[in-house]
This record gives C-alpha cells, sequence and structure tokens, in this order.
C-alpha cells in the first residue's frame, strides 16, 4: 500500500453502521404529537398516516366525473 496503512482499511463500514443506527432510531423512537390527545407515535407512523390521508384525498378528486 502506498501512503495509506492498514488502520485506514474498514472505516466506511463504520461510519455506515453508525449512520444507519442514528437514522434506525430517529425513525422509531416515539413523539409526543400534541394533537393526537398525547398518544406518542412515531415518524414512521406519523408518514404512513400522512400518505394514507394523501391517497384517499387524491382518489376522491379522481373519482369526481369531469
Amino acid at each position: 500500500m502506498t501512503g495509506r496503512g492498514p488502520r485506514h482499511l474498514g472505516q466506511s463500514a463504520v461510519e455506515y453502521i453508525v449512520v444507519c443506527a442514528a437514522l434506525s432510531f430517529a425513525l422509531f423512537v416515539p413523539i409526543s404529537d400534541g394533537g393526537s390527545g398525547g398518544q406518542a407515535k412515531t415518524t414512521v407512523q406519523l408518514l404512513l398516516e400522512a400518505l394514507g390521508k394523501a391517497y384517499k384525498n387524491i382518489s376522491r378528486s379522481i373519482s369526481y366525473p369531469t
């Protein structure tokens, strides 16, 4: 190896694991939503609810006759 020692091998794998762990933690940690009566929901649950609501609105608007 030229210029770099073996101590640099595998560094990106550690960084990748740390970033993936932080993202997983952020997505699945319950957060308090003030509008839901104090019920804690995860970010994934909030995202899925928003997507479901958007889908209902789009499908309703498509079903209207022109």
